[in-house]
């Protein structure tokens, strides 16, 4: 159990070590942000060439902003709203707004919670449920909804989350999502119960697990066909993004929300330290670590990205190839997946009028429009991974270590918010 300091029958309880405390904001600031929003990023504003803001953002407002927070904490040790108080009468209104946003925060990721304990459920199937489509009423043919869509967006839609056409109609209650989601709310509780006891032990597992799920699928992910294609493209920089206004607010804002900066947990978490405990160093350590685990998460990500993208488009090129072997009634050895562009480009030179029939109908092939395809947030989560764990083998556990790792990143992140 933790340590009780010595300044009175009222005493604060302390983090057992320093270790566990610097776990505990471990835990708190590396979560779903690193594995789903700052890929994305990377995506939209250069690639690579986006770590220069990201990196300045981080030693100019993450380390000072977060070693602040420290600092109030552990002097003043009190809560959020109690330590701005002590600071001055008129800013308690930022501690009471840093608690109403902390509020809200906790009810966004316990949904997200919730499905990821949807998904994680449903991975125990000799056939992952979003791998096809469902048949439709006749028997004979895949649902239309499911086939002018994925069998992954599909699931996800309709089966999560059973989305309603307008805000206007009641779609009732999802019996199983909302099984999931008191589960959600009740492993929240189980991990708060008994205050620093009970969270300085479960932040271990909860900082230390993600990291191991992600070098397993680091690895999984370079052996891939094609995961090169999706690393690549990571670490090719454009540079003329940097010109851009919005690449430089949104590695601010990156920053802000990676490391949970303005919500008052890590004064809250800071105040459980003694009192000379040395903050400076764990603020470095634990930036300089979650700022490591969003590059780290990129490169697992983008390994994934590069395997799907690389998927689709031969899928792409299969397609077109078949199209032109029936059409112009060619052998089949004669078409590769190598020249099939080449045999579009001679073919309709050579016969405009029978090109132009099929002309709607043949695909446009390109890889790097397949890697340029920005997803974030539950898109990337839930349905582009769970699409490439469906092309992997042994694809039930793939799914059953991702959707766990969300959980328990999910958990520690919303953990720190209480």
């Amino acid at each position: 159990g933790p340590g009780r300091s010595h300044e009175g029958k009222c005493a604060r309880p302390n983090w057992d070590s320093p270790m566990q405390f610097t776990m505990a904001c471990v835990s708190y600031a590396v979560g779903l942000g690193n594995v789903w929003r700052f890929p994305y990023l990377c995506q939209m504003h250069g690639g690579g060439g986006f770590l220069i803001p990201y990196l300045l953002m981080l030693f100019l407002e993450g380390m000072p902003l977060f070693y602040l927070e420290l600092a109030i904490g552990q002097k003043m040790r009190l809560g959020s709203i109690g330590a701005w108080t002590t600071i001055s009468p008129y800013l308690g209104g930022v501690g009471l707004a840093g608690m109403v946003t902390s509020l809200y925060l906790c009810l966004y990721y316990n949904n997200i919670n919730g499905w990821s304990f949807w998904y994680l459920f449903h991975s125990f199937q000799a056939v992952l449920p979003w791998s096809t489509c469902p048949l439709s009423a006749n028997r004979t043919e895949p649902l239309e909804e499911c086939r002018l869509a994925t069998p992954t967006q599909y699931f996800f839609y309709r089966k999560t989350l059973n989305v309603a056409p307008s805000i206007e109609y009641n779609g009732g209650v999802h019996m199983g999502q909302a099984l999931c989601l008191l589960l959600a709310w009740l492993m929240t509780y189980l991990f708060i119960s008994n205050g620093v006891k009970s969270t300085g032990k479960v932040v271990y597992f909860t900082a230390t697990f993600p990291y191991i799920v992600l070098s397993i699928y680091l690895i999984r992910g370079l052996t891939l066909h094609g995961a090169i294609n999706g690393i690549v493209y990571m670490f090719t920089p454009k540079m003329e993004q940097l010109l851009n206004p919005t690449t430089w607010i949104n590695a601010a804002t990156q920053i802000f929300f990676s490391l949970g900066l303005g919500f008052g947990s890590l004064i809250a978490f800071a105040s459980y330290n003694q009192y000379h405990n040395n903050f400076q160093q764990q603020a470095i350590i634990v930036t300089l670590i979650n700022s490591f685990t969003s590059i780290f998460a990129s490169v697992v990500t983008f390994a994934i990205y590069g395997f799907k993208a690389t998927v689709n488009y031969e899928n792409c090129l299969d397609r077109l190839r078949l199209l032109l072997m029936n059409t112009f009634s060619l052998e089949e050895n004669l078409i590769t997946q190598e020249n099939v562009l080449e045999w579009v480009q001679k073919l309709n030179s050579s016969f405009p009028l029978e090109f132009a029939q099929i002309a709607n109908k043949a695909e446009n092939c390109d890889l790097d429009t397949e890697l340029s395809t920005a997803v974030e947030g539950t898109g990337l989560a839930f349905i582009v991974y769970s699409e490439a764990i469906t092309n992997m083998p042994l694809s039930q556990l793939w799914s059953v270590l991702y959707f766990f790792m969300l959980l328990i990143a999910g958990h520690g992140q919303h953990v720190g918010q209480r």
